[in-house]
């Protein structure tokens, strides 16, 4: 049977957050942002190894106590100059303890608040197809097009618009080769990557919950959704 993996992208500087630390390690509800999302995927049942893809200078990795995760967390100090290469470096590593029919849940290092239910509905709905699919969440906003000097063009429309989010779920042999066949420059996300093989990846209603995040602000609101959760 396949077997199901995680990848988590961390090799990032996260410079919109305006902080010393890279993004991933700034401190939330008292442990690095990294290790919200990484300990959720660990204890997820049926995820059977975490793969971190990281800068090769990392020193701030090792400093974090990661003993909880036990054997199924492993660094890989491979990261590249974008989020896609760090995938696509990762994946090369980790190319003897994957095979091809596997499915890789890639997940962004800077979304804490992932659930475990979140997991259980991707896998789910994706079941054994070999497109894979993706959490998303529908556009709700009103969208307006601009121009260079931030002036109104026209309002778009967003029917069947959505937010992507991860984890992004793919066959092993699938993603590798969309990524290696792909402009590594111009892939925002490995759905991106799968879509110009012609594969239809599924879209997967995900939780606004998910939050990825981006600016300090956004520290704040994910440790009050951790804290919420905590309570209940």
């Amino acid at each position: 049977m396949p077997r199901y993996v995680a990848l988590i992208p961390a090799a990032g500087s996260g410079s919109r957050m305006l902080a010393e630390l890279p993004k991933q390690y700034a401190p939330l509800a008292g442990r690095p942002l990294l290790q919200h999302a990484v300990s959720t995927l660990c204890a997820h049942p049926l995820i059977s190894q975490v793969f971190v893809v990281l800068s090769p200078g990392d020193r701030h990795f090792g400093a974090c106590d990661w003993s909880a995760c036990g054997d199924k967390l492993l660094p890989l100090y491979c990261g590249g100059e974008t989020r896609a290469a760090s995938v696509f470096n990762g994946l090369l590593a980790a190319n003897n303890a994957i095979d091809g029919p596997d499915w890789v849940l890639v997940h962004d290092a800077a979304r804490p608040c992932l659930r475990a239910a979140d997991i259980d509905r991707l896998i789910a709905a994706v079941g054994d197809g070999d497109s894979g699919g993706l959490l998303a969440v529908p556009v709700a906003d009103t969208l307006k097009r601009a121009n260079a000097d931030g002036e109104v063009l026209q309002t778009a429309p967003r029917e069947h618009l959505w937010r992507a989010q991860t984890p992004q779920m793919f066959r092993y042999r699938v993603l590798i080769e969309a990524l290696r066949r792909a402009d590594i420059a111009a892939v925002t996300d490995e759905s991106s990557a799968v879509e110009q093989t012609g594969a239809r990846p599924l879209l997967v209603a995900g939780s606004g919950a998910n939050l990825k995040v981006t600016y300090p602000e956004d520290l704040a609101l994910a440790e009050l959704i951790l804290a919420q959760r905590e309570c209940r």
